[in-house]
């Protein structure tokens, strides 16, 4: 099926076609056409399903292919989004996507002078892309007006409701128009969300793509048990170990990602840290430069889970495990994606035992551990899985683990290789 069989203008399929996209995924199939009905929408995929083209494109098409560019300078789109990166993310496809109708559209963010944000409104757009936070600021000060939003998205809404922006939201949905077409994506059906959708949409229709599997089936999860003091030595070991890529690095502190990065610098890895505690200019140059390659490693805090946008992350490393079990999900989303194969590798000590049995709960499969020879803790306690094992290629299986084949071969991981 091509993108035009869902019912897209056919000009609107050009820029996908030049960009090698032939075929929609499976979310794009399900929700593209539901959209162009004019029905409000729940939907549920993995992260890097091509969500932001599933809701991006048909509203585009309902927007200026099917009516006429609005007189008013308001904008008729709004798409809200948990985060900075996220909006510059879903910005940048956006404008891609509508490049054959001249789409005007404006990103709204925290962390940067609201200034140019105020000029771009003032100059009129059709939709705005936007982090709660900052959109109530405009809001209030009479910098943007809603009341000609006709179609509302709220992306990574269930992250959206974790990280408290509940009251943001409300504040903002009875501000738009009550006849107005709602869509919201998720990677999850939270009791919350859910009941946020039963208030906010009307007769949603629900496309459910990730079923009960909340991590992409080609993610590789592996546990490796390490006391608390020999994390830092133990992530440089397999960082170097790793097959050639890049790897995203996730701490549970800006404290902490700042030492991690310290750490791997000194190991002579090209690194690159982004947490709350940077400016948006330093953040955005980390996040660039990551991505041009110049950067091997990003060592980040939660604040990346979502809006990183990297064709292929071939490895995620939880340094710290996160504190919200379902923030894993979002962590490893980065990897996997679009199909491709992908590993996630958790580093854990002693007291983030309760953490890891929370987080095995949303996986399908047994964790696998994989005792790492010359990192073994002292007295290593059975986490969940299928038991310990040593580090492909080394030792041999502690009493109770498997004995199977390691499932890639060591290569050198160096900022040369890249």
């Amino acid at each position: 099926m091509s993108f035009s069989n869902l019912g897209l203008a056919p000009s609107l399929c050009t820029p996908l076609a030049q960009r090698g996209y032939k075929e929609p995924t499976p979310v794009q199939s399900a929700s593209i056409p539901v959209v162009l009905e004019g029905a409000d929408l729940l939907a549920r995929a993995h992260t890097g399903t091509g969500k932001t083209a599933a809701f991006g494109l048909p509203m585009i098409d309902r927007l200026l292919m099917r009516g006429s560019r609005s007189r008013t300078r308001g904008p008729r789109g709004l798409v809200l989004v948990p985060t900075r990166e996220l909006a510059v993310q879903v910005h940048r496809a956006l404008l891609l996507y509508g490049a054959p109708v001249q789409l005007r559209a404006v990103a709204i963010f925290g962390g940067v002078n609201m200034g140019a944000q105020m000029q771009a409104l003032r100059r009129g757009t059709d939709i705005v892309v936007a982090t709660p936070g900052r959109l109530i600021d405009h809001m209030e000060r009479r910098t943007i007006d809603l009341a000609g939003v006709e179609i509302l998205v709220l992306d990574e809404g269930d992250r959206m409701l974790d990280m408290g922006f509940m009251p943001a939201l409300r504040t903002i949905l009875t501000a738009v128009p009550t006849t107005r077409q709602t869509l919201m994506f998720s990677a999850t059906f939270s009791a919350t969300m859910v009941r946020l959708a039963s208030e906010f949409t009307r007769d949603a229709r629900r496309v459910d793509l990730a079923k009960d599997e909340m991590v992409a089936a080609t993610v590789a999860h592996h546990v490796h048990p390490v006391e608390l003091e020999r994390k830092r030595e133990l992530l440089v070991h397999l960082l170097r170990q790793a097959p050639g890529g890049q790897a995203l690095v996730f701490c549970k502190t800006k404290h902490g990602s700042d030492k991690v990065g310290d750490h791997l610098e000194g190991a002579g890895l090209k690194v690159a840290v982004i947490h709350g505690g940077k400016g948006q200019g330093q953040r955005s140059r980390s996040l660039a430069d990551f991505r041009a390659g110049r950067v091997s490693v990003l060592v980040a805090t939660d604040v990346a889970a979502r809006g990183l946008d990297i064709v292929h992350m071939p490895l995620v490393v939880n340094f710290d495990l996160p504190l919200v079990a379902e923030d894993y999900v979002h962590r490893v989303g980065r990897t996997g994606r679009a199909g491709l194969a992908g590993r996630a590798l958790s580093l854990v000590s002693g007291p983030e035992r309760g953490l890891l049995r929370a987080i095995q709960r949303l996986l399908p499969s047994p964790l696998e551990q994989v005792v790492v020879e010359g990192f073994e803790p002292a007295a290593h306690h059975h986490a969940p899985g299928r038991g310990p094992r040593p580090h492909p290629g080394q030792g041999r299986p502690r009493r109770g683990g498997s004995a199977r084949a390691g499932q890639f071969t060591p290569r050198r991981f160096t900022a040369s290789s890249r």
